[in-house]
Formats: C-alpha cells, structure tokens, sequence
C-alpha cells in the first residue's frame, strides 16, 4: 500500500447506492477489483460493468465461474475467490457487517484486515461496523450515506390480502415453497428466488417478476445482499431461522437488511409480517426505521499465516486463537473439519508428507460441500480427488466424465433438479482449478453446459408449479386495459393472448376447471371480454350448417358436432315440439336468437321426414266421421295403438273407412293397429323422444337396437315403453309387433284347442331357442306342457369290401356319413350304423351288399330331446268389452259355437276378429320322421 492510498467505510442503511457508488469509483481508476457476498451479486454487478466497458476487459470469479479475459482490467468476484497481492489500483468489499458471520465471517474479516487497493480501498456496509473497523483501522475514513426513501412498518397482513409488487420472505425451502403454491392459487403466481439457486435460474425468476409476468415475490433471505428488485413491500412469514447449528430469533439489523429492500430509489416502502409470524414489537419496528442498531462486537476470525510444512502443523496453525480480544476464533469450518477427517486416514497422511502434498491437500479440502448430503460422503469424494491429484497430478478424464454424465439429465422435479445442480456445482468448482485436469478449458465448458441446462429445467418446473402464467399475462392485460385477443381452434379450445383459458363448447363458454378463486374470475372476465366477437362468427356459421351437422340425441338433446347447442322441450302438440338453445347470456339476444330459429327448422324437418305418415293423415281431408275419429286417436299415439284399446272403434268402422285408412299405410293386426312404415329405426328413435317430451319423463327410455326380432323386456320401464318401441312384452322378452303379427298368422292354422307343437319357421321368425319361445307363448296367453322322447335316427347298412382298395362311398349317402367300419366287426358280415339323414335325402342300399344277414353293432344309450306342448290357457283375462271369460271356465265367446277357432285370444282379443275356418284336426308326428325333433308342440289353452 502506497502512501497515497486511502481506506474508506461507507457505511449506511439499504437502498442508499453504495454498490453503484463502488463501482462508479472502481471504474475511475485503471484496474480494480471487487468483492461480493454472493455469486448471485458478483454476477449482477459484472453484467453492469460489462454493459459499460465491455466483456474484454472485465472478468468475473467465483467458486464456479471462471471469466477471465487476456486484458482484464477490472474483477467483479466472490468474497472468497478475490485474487491477492495483484496490485490493483482500487480494490472494495460490499456487505462487510458480514464479518459477524458465523460460517463465513472470517473471510471477510480477512479482507477487512489485509486487502487494500494501490490507491483506494472501499468498504460498504451497515452502519453496525463503524466501531469495529474505527478500532481496527485508525486511518480508515467514513463515509455515511443516508437511505434515499423512507421505510414505515405496516404491521401483520394475510397472504391473501398481500399487495401486489409485494416480497414474501421464508428462512426454509419448505416455507418458501408452501408460500409460493398458496400465492399461485389466491394470486396467479410468484417468483421464486433462493441462495441455491444458480444465476441463471435466479435471473430468469427475478425477470418474470421485474417484467409483471407475476406480482408477488418468494424468496429466502438471499434478497437482503444486495440484489436490487423493484420491491414495494417486505413481508415476513417467520422471526427464526436456522443458523446451521441452532434455531434463533433474527436480530433486528437482519431484519433491516431484508426489510430495506422495499422501497428503491426515490420510492418509499413498507414492511411487515404474515403467515405464522408475530407482530414486531414496537421497539424493534422503530429500531427498523429509524436504522438505529446495536454495533457490532467482535469479529469472526482464523489465522491467515498457515503452516504447510506437516499435516499436523497445518490444522494446529487453523485452530490457533486470536491474541487480539476483538477477534473470535470462527467456529470449525467445513474445510477444517473435512481436514481433520482425511488426515486421520493413514493413506492421505502417507501421501501428505511434504509441503507441497500438504497445500495440495488444503486446497481439495477447500472444495465447498455443494451437496449436503454428509460430511462423511463429502470426505470419501475429497479423499477420491487428492488421491487423483497426488499420484498422477490430475483427474482422469474417463472418471471425471462419469460424475459429470451422471447428473446431465432434465427430467424430475424441482427437488430433483435442484439436488443435480447442488451436485454440479461441485465439478464446476472442480473445473475451476487451474492444472486439475487435463483440458481445464473443455471441462469449464462442459461443466457450465449441464448447469446451464439444469437452470432452464429448473426456472421451467418452478414456473409450471408457482406461476399460473395465463392469470399473470391476463391481469396484466386487464390493468393496462389493453384489447384482448382470443382464438377458438377446431377443437373448440380457447386461448386469450396465447394462454389456454377453456373449451367453447357449442355456444357455452366451458372455463378451465383447475382455476379457482381470484384466478378463476380474472380467466372468466378476460375470457368473457375477449369471446364476444366469436359468438356471432360461431352463430352465423351454425345458421348456415346443414342438417347432417346438427342431430338430436335420446335425451332430447341437440347437437352440433360434438357440442350440445339446446335441447327439445314439449310443445302444443306431440308433433311439435320445440327447442331451447344453449347460449351464454355474454354472447347476447341476437346469437341467442338465431341458435333458436336454426334448431326449430332442423327438428320441424325431422319430423316432417320421420313421422310423414303421421302428418300426411293428419292432413286429409278426405277422412270423416268415424274414420277421422280413428286417424286422430292413431296420431294421438304416434302411430301406434294396441288393438285392446280401441276394439269397439275397430267394431264400428264399415270396410269404406276401413279402405280409406288402410290407404295410409294403417295395418290392423291381432294385436296392435299400427303403421309399419314408422317401425323403422329412426322414426322409431324420434318417436320415443316426441312421447317421453310429451309424458315429461325425466328420463327418456332408450330405443332398442335397430335391427332386432326380439328384445329382452325392460323391468320399470315407463308405460307404454314397449308398445313405442315398436315391440311387445311377452315374459321376459319382448317382439317386434310387426313379427308377432306374423307369429299369430302362423297359429291362426294350428289346433290350439288340442294341443299342438311349433314349427321350424316358427322359431325361425322369432329368431328364440326353444325355452324362450315357450316363455314368449306362455305370455300371450298359453300353457306349456314340458315333455321328453328319443331322438329319432336313421340307420343305413355299409359293407364291408374285402378288398379296401376297391371299397368306394356308396354315390347316394351324403359325404358326412361315414363309410368306414369298425376294425372289430368281421369282414363277412355287413354293419348297420345309426345315422341322422334327413328324410328328403333318399338312402339306398348298394347292390353290392351281400345278401347275408347284416350284424347289427350295439347302439349307445338313445339320445332324448325336450319339446313343448301348448294349449290355449284357460286363465283368467283382463276384462274387456270385447273379451269376457264365461263363468263356467270355458272359452271366450266367439262368433262360432262350440271350440274355438283361429288365433289365439290374448289379453283383451275379441274372439270374433279370429279366422272363422274349421279346425285342422291334430296332426300326426311319425316316430320314423328325422325332422320330428325339429317339431317343437304347441296346444293351445
């Protein structure tokens, strides 16, 4: 130090500008260098300088980062990577009340002592350090600097009630992380800013919040070094941390060092609490403004002069006590600890036998322990290092490539990602070192590759869990009442500015169901505004639609695509009915309108299409008196009526009116009056929504699939489901009516009286197993007698050739039947094998059988097959005018007298409407018959 050379405190509260002062003074002269509290800082205040003089002269040092040009004038570095005795003109330390530091005070203490500039020497800190630096340096002089705004307490306040532009601060990761999830769901979003955090991640955090991407601010007390962010208010969530031994009360010029950082420039700010923490005492918040503290007693410190020569000379030369009462000796460091551990392995003692293997061994126990995980794992990766270095004086290559590719991947979570970097910064440290490896360059680069990588990932998953950006770029919006600008793609989706905000659902705006709260009405009224012009676009688009894009659902919904744009409600009549649109009150009465008017002429057209045969009754004028009568009760019932309900109508039609009605299709079966064009499956679909509208069901039934004779029958269906439907319940199955009209023809032929069986093409029709026919006739009205008899089978006679190469299948047996024989049956003797032919296929015997007596082959158990046989039940009716069973528990009269005739009576079913021809006595089933299986009986009751 020359004799010109000047030592100056400047000393004062936050936001006075003493950083800016100090760098101001450094660049006045020709070389300088500064000393930071944080990477974070150093980093910060070399993009200042660089922005000013340029990258070529500037570098910048800390553990992990190594910038250092060929004609550097000025060095922007860590406390600790400060270079010594490099002659520098100007030389400064900011944050210098850090020498009270526990962990790192000695550092700073040191450079308090002995670092000194050519020409000047800066110190900047609280005002706390007057006393300490006025007794350790006589000469030094004091510059105070007062805070450029006013800081004021404004006591305790909820998260939820914070102001914007407002810092949180936490002393954990779990309080910071906690804090920022509740501001993101109440508030949209926060920043996240820590002493972890590499500069990258920490710039790109603190951006999104120096650029209103979000309001709010969480952050460890990293803020408090000098970081300079537009802050209006500090609030503290907790009054402890851990120190790294214990849990304490912070003091009050360490909540000043936070708190000061409220209020920038000319701005004045506040500060207070929240969460957990209680209110100052008044004392301490007076203590706060008025910057008033205790000064600092005494500082931390280790013996700079350090003895090389042994091991053991070395750690007694860390542990020596200060003679100066003003000094403490620092508690043991990390360094010292890891020293002690390493020396007492008998290998590393081997290898630190000299001074050189002794600096060498300081320095890897220098290595900062990044990770955390234990000082035991912390030691075997040092000891791995030294081990490396002393035998072949560098890390090889392959092995240092593991560690590193290890920890280069971009997937996990923010814990994940944040162990990797912890882990990384330790081979940037390590790449750091000057004769470490063997390429120092490449692996600088390769190092600050994976940390830059990790740092994106790492901003990238704090952003997607604490920022909801969509709510930060719409407020923004919203405040700065800017227009806002919204896209709807073909999937209906919704963005405003860019930002997903929901689905436009038809004519509904569907909002984003993970927003909640503050968020989900800034995403509805950004939403709302930004939508108003795509209502009318979205409605003058589905006016011009054709009908094959809209349709209707089982439900009486209506349908645009895939989106539901109304629904279909009861109108004056069951053939009418009208719509009610699904439009949001936002988009207006005029889209509202024109949604109506286009769903009523696509369902006045489907019915017009569907239900034509109804209308084009409806519409003859031609129909009269009784006729017309009919006709409305038919479309009264949508085309269909069971005849039980309108039997004395049916009675009193002459066949004039019968004629003019059957002219519109109108069939007049046994069971039911119908029309079979209206059978069809979509008449048959839109004809169950006009009756469940016009019943007001809740819930409308279902049609069953298209297609289908018969269908099982629905429990607690609605009355009048089947009928429909277009089917009648019978037993646990229902039928078509049009098949069981076909049904009751075929049985208009059978003796019902005596009992008959079914016929082929009576299952055929039904498309039943013999079980479930029986159940079909045993509800509509007849009894089944359940019954067992031997299949019958056919028996034809093989011969047996004596020579097998001239043995040939008889030309007339069909190819299925076997014309081997079996090996044991003697080859004179001709064998009889029971076969199931049909009896219209013509068997013949061969001429070549021989005229010997065949020998029959034992026949198997006979094979039984179960029939039915069903008779007309004498079971009680429902009592109708046209249907009465006689008292003595005959048949039901008819025209006829005597036994009945012709179809059956089911339920309601007049005996006069059967067919007046006689009876077919009861036919005979041949025993010999192969078909007699296929005969399933029926008798009636």
């Amino acid at each position: 130090m020359t004799a010109q050379s000047r030592i100056i405190a400047v000393l004062g509260p936050t936001n006075t500008g003493k950083t800016t002062y100090a760098i101001e003074r450094m660049l006045g002269y020709r070389t300088g260098v500064i000393g930071l509290p944080l990477r974070l800082l150093a980093r910060e205040v070399y993009d200042r300088i660089v922005a000013i003089r340029g990258p070529s002269v500037v570098a910048l040092v800390t553990g992990e980062e190594r910038i250092v040009p060929p004609r550097t004038q000025y060095w922007v570095c860590t406390v600790e990577a400060m270079p010594e005795g490099m002659g520098c003109d100007f030389l400064a330390v900011d944050e210098i009340q850090l020498c009270d530091d526990p962990e790192r005070g000695h550092v700073f203490t040191d450079r308090l002592l002995r670092a000194r500039g050519l020409q000047e020497t800066l110190f900047m800190g609280a005002d706390t350090m007057r006393g300490p630096i006025a007794s350790l340096i006589p000469d030094a002089q004091f510059v105070a600097r007062a805070r450029m705004s006013e800081l004021t307490y404004s006591g305790a306040k909820k998260i939820s009630r914070m102001r914007p532009r407002s810092a949180i601060v936490g002393f954990s990761v779990e309080n910071v992380y906690a804090i920022a999830e509740l501001i993101r769901r109440q508030k949209g979003g926060a920043a996240v800013v820590m002493g972890a955090l590499s500069p990258r991640t920490r710039n790109a955090q603190v951006e999104m919040y120096q650029n209103g991407d979000v309001d709010y601010l969480v952050a460890t007390d990293a803020i408090g070094m000098g970081l300079n962010l537009d802050i209006e208010h500090v609030a503290f969530s907790s009054l402890v941390k851990f120190d790294g031994t214990r849990m304490r009360m912070l003091q009050p010029n360490e909540l000043a060092q936070i708190a000061g950082r409220a209020g920038r420039g000319m701005k004045s700010g506040t500060f207070g609490v929240t969460g957990e923490a209680p209110p100052l005492l008044d004392e301490v918040a007076r203590a706060i403004t008025d910057h008033r503290f205790p000064s600092v007693g005494k500082l931390q410190w280790r013996n700079p002069k350090l003895q090389m020569g042994r091991l053991d000379a070395l750690i007694a030369s860390l542990e020596q006590p200060s003679h100066d009462e003003r000094l403490v000796k620092s508690r043991e460091a990390d360094d010292l600890r890891v020293l002690k551990t390493l020396a007492a392995e008998a290998e590393i003692a081997a290898r630190a036998s000299d001074a050189a293997s002794v600096k060498l061994l300081w320095d890897v126990c220098r290595i900062p322990d990044f990770r955390g995980i234990s000082h035991a794992e912390h030691a075997s990766l040092l000891n791995s290092i030294y081990c490396f270095l002393h035998q072949s004086g560098q890390i090889p290559d392959e092995w240092l490539g593991r560690q590193i590719q290890r920890i280069d991947r971009t997937e996990g979570d923010i814990d994940t990602l944040s162990k990797r970097l912890a882990f990384i910064r330790t081979w940037t440290y390590v790449a750091q070192r000057s004769g470490w490896s063997s390429d120092e360059s490449d692996w600088r680069s390769q190092t600050r590759a994976v940390e830059d990588r990790l740092s994106d990932a790492l901003h990238e998953r704090l952003t997607q869990r604490f920022v909801d950006r969509r709510t930060s770029v719409l407020l923004r919006r919203l405040k700065q009442k800017e227009a806002l600008l919204a896209e709807v793609n073909d999937k209906g989706e919704v963005t405003v500015e860019g930002e997903f905000v929901g689905r436009l659902e038809g004519f509904r705006f569907s909002q984003d169901k993970s927003a909640s709260g503050n968020e989900a009405k800034t995403l509805r009224t950004a939403s709302i505004a930004a939508l108003a012009p795509h209502f009318h676009l979205r409605a003058d688009r589905f006016y011009n639609a054709p009908d094959t894009e809209i349709d209707f659902t089982e439900q009486g919904g209506l349908m645009w695509g895939e989106y539901a744009v109304g629904k279909l409600v009861s109108g004056p009549e069951a053939l009418k009915p009208q719509v009610q649109a699904f439009v949001d009150d936002v988009a207006g009465t005029e889209v509202a309108e024109k949604v109506t008017r286009r769903l009523q002429h696509f369902i006045d057209r489907k019915v017009a299409l569907h239900m034509e045969p109804l209308l084009n009754l409806q519409r003859d004028e031609t129909l009269s008196g009784m006729a017309r009568g009919f006709a409305f009760r038919l479309i009264e019932g949508l085309g269909l009526i069971p005849r039980a309900d309108v039997a004395d109508e049916v009675k009193s039609l002459d066949q004039e009116a019968r004629g003019a009605l059957r002219k519109h299709g109108i069939r007049f079966g046994q069971f039911t009056i119908f029309m079979p064009l209206l059978l069809k499956p979509a008449p048959t679909r839109l004809r169950l929504v006009l009756w469940s509208l016009a019943a007001d069901h809740q819930e409308f039934p279902e049609a069953p699939p298209p297609g289908l004779v018969t269908v099982p029958s629905v429990d607690h269906a609605p009355a009048g489901y089947h009928l429909m439907s277009g089917y009648r319940a019978s037993g646990t199955r229902a039928i078509r009516i049009d098949m069981l009209e076909r049904l009751a023809d075929m049985l208009r032929s059978e003796d019902s009286r005596g009992g008959f069986e079914a016929k082929a093409d009576m299952l055929s029709i039904t498309g039943m197993t013999l079980e479930q026919f029986s159940d079909l006739m045993q509800g509509l009205g007849y009894k089944a007698e359940k019954g067992e008899r031997e299949k019958v089978k056919v028996v034809i006679a093989v011969p047996q050739v004596a020579n097998e190469a001239e043995a040939e299948t008889p030309k007339d047996v069909p190819a299925e039947v076997p014309a081997e024989v079996p090996a044991e049956v003697p080859t004179e003797a001709p064998v009889e094998v029971p076969v199931e032919v049909p009896t219209e296929v013509p068997v013949e015997t061969p001429s070549e059988v021989p005229a010997e007596a065949p020998q029959e082959v034992p026949a198997a158990a006979p094979e039984m097959e179960v029939f039915y046989t069903f008779t007309w039940g004498r079971v009680r009716q429902q009592r109708s005018a046209d249907s009465r069973p006689r008292k003595d528990g005959g048949a039901p009269k008819g025209k006829g007298k005597g036994k009945p005739r012709g179809k059956p009576q089911g339920a309601g079913n007049k005996a006069q409407n059967f067919s007046a021809r006689p009876s077919k006595p009861e036919k005979k089933i041949d025993p010999d018959n192969p078909f007699a299986a296929a005969l399933m009986g029926f008798t009636k009751k």
